[in-house]
């Protein structure tokens, strides 16, 4: 990303971020412009479909994007993950009896109306009685009634229209299958070589997940500056787990596609608070995701309930919110992402949003980095401050500043290009890319021509100043001051 032709970075005026997926819809260099400049902070390449050479194309046009605006811009890779399905059938589809019965077998011939392949090995033997398989995302229902090596058979406590391939979930059951398959792995190896921020892990249902992928993310880097990785709660044995998966991952994505089919619906809202609650009290950025404005895919206006959904996820405390088919395969994308612009700011402006986030406050840990990091919260809370802005090299500074919700925008300053593009989703955070920092002096005063060239502040302002001694080494987080800034300080060498 240019740093040497920088211009003014004007701050979205919401601290919330946008994660828009990219697709069919929103793939051309002229729209993922337009999406940009509607809001979008990240963007999405979702691994299950597309071709790489077309997730290239696009990631290649984001950092054109980020040296136009000199804006880092965060890409998501998605992979696909374990996904189940069932085989075919003879008319490509059978219709399943309401309290009739329905077995699931290793014979790979083609199915009726009694019996479908399933090519999942690994199914057979573990499931028992009264467990449930859900396919084609929960329109069928069906409770096992017996199992053995070879055969599954069930009853149908919800029937209907069965076709080819459908998806197959399993809610009861931990499935003994990696968290990675062979297409992961190679999206993976293609996702690190292109430079994603972060990794999305699918279908997480273990800590072991988050390491198996860690491990194969560092022997594509080298043992490098490694992309994060962000695991999807999508099942509820992730949910059962949810701490340790917490401790292990970046970051946390609520995908409520999946986690809305192997819950009842009435699970979710609930649930949806804890993990942002419980993940931001962890310092890490929280995502949630699906089906946020899904009636935008057809139609220029989303539903009053779908408004309400994107302003809960806000008031709840997360980081960033996402759109999916909305903004890759719908007929309005940039209205989709202008949209949801427009729903997080007029959220952020609600006098009751400081108090909902405030509700959710966390207690520091007891370092000198925690300490200092509420201190900015409350000093914000006290004198006018226009901005925090912080010296970082790996990010955990400007992350631990996120958690406590601030009441002023963060400027995250920082060496490092890939640091700068993974805090792109984290909350209230901007970061630019600058030369790092070698004395006291020289922090107040780049700190001082950043608020003010960057547009966080003008002459006679105050920002606190957040770094550490000595300077360049991670986690060393010691120092706080408050300045004003003036006119004067704005021009600045080798920035």
């Amino acid at each position: 990303m240019a740093t040497q032709t920088m211009k003014r970075i004007d701050p979205r005026g919401r601290k919330v971020k946008i994660l828009a997926t990219i697709g069919p819809a929103s793939r051309s260099p002229e729209m993922l412009r337009r999406l940009f400049t509607a809001g979008a902070d990240a963007f999405r390449v979702n691994m299950s479909h597309g071709t790489h050479a077309d997730h290239a194309e696009a990631i290649a046009t984001i950092r054109a994007l980020e040296d136009e605006f000199a804006r880092p811009i965060a890409i998501l890779a998605d992979l696909q993950g374990p996904k189940l399905r069932v085989g075919t059938f003879n008319q490509s589809k059978a219709v399943i009896r309401h309290s009739g019965h329905f077995t699931l077998d290793r014979d790979p011939t083609p199915g009726d109306e009694t019996r479908v392949h399933l090519p999942h090995p690994e199914l057979f033997g573990i499931m028992e009685r009264g467990q449930r398989l859900l396919i084609n995302d929960g329109k069928i229902k069906l409770v096992v009634r017996e199992a053995d090596e070879d055969h599954i058979r069930c009853s149908a406590e919800v029937g209907g229209v069965i076709s080819d391939r459908k998806g197959v979930n399993v809610p009861d059951a931990e499935v003994p299958i990696p968290a990675l398959t062979e297409k992961d792995r190679k999206d993976l190896a293609f996702a690190v070589e292109h430079g994603a921020d972060w990794i999305a892990l699918s279908f997480v249902q273990r800590p072991e997940d988050l390491a198996e992928a860690r491990k194969l993310i560092a022997a594509h880097t080298g043992g490098g500056h490694m992309p994060a990785l962000c695991a999807k709660i999508e099942k509820p044995q992730a949910v059962r787990r949810l701490d340790e998966i917490i401790e292990l991952a970046d970051g946390i994505m609520v995908a409520r596609g999946d986690l809305g089919v192997e819950l009842e619906p009435h699970e979710v809202p609930p649930l949806q608070k804890r993990i942002v609650a419980a993940t931001r009290n962890a310092g890490k950025p929280v995502i949630v995701a699906t089906q946020m404005l899904e009636s935008m895919i057809e139609s220029p206006m989303p539903t009053r309930a779908e408004v309400s959904d994107v302003a809960n996820a806000v008031y709840d405390g997360a980081d960033a919110v996402m759109l999916s088919a909305e903004s890759a395969a719908g007929e309005w994308p940039e209205e989709s992402v202008a949209m949801m612009h427009r729903i997080v700011a007029q959220v952020e402006r609600d006098e009751g949003y400081r108090e909902r986030i405030r509700l959710l406050d966390t207690s520091p840990d007891a370092t000198t980095a925690d300490a200092l990091a509420y201190s900015c919260m409350t000093i914000a809370d006290t004198v006018p401050i226009t901005a925090i802005t912080v010296f970082t090299m790996s990010g955990s500074t400007a992350r631990r500043v996120a958690r406590e919700r601030p009441a002023t925008p963060v400027l995250v300053l920082t060496p490092s290009e890939r640091t700068a593009r993974r805090v792109a989703l984290l909350w209230g955070a901007h970061a630019v890319v600058t030369k790092d920092i070698g004395s006291f002096e020289e922090m107040i005063a780049k700190g001082k021509r950043m608020a003010l060239r960057h547009g966080f502040g003008d002459p006679g302002s105050k920002q606190i100043v957040l770094a550490g001694v000595p300077f360049g080494t991670p986690g060393s987080t010691n120092v706080l001051h408050v300045v004003t800034l003036k006119g004067d300080e704005l021009e600045g060498h080798g920035d």
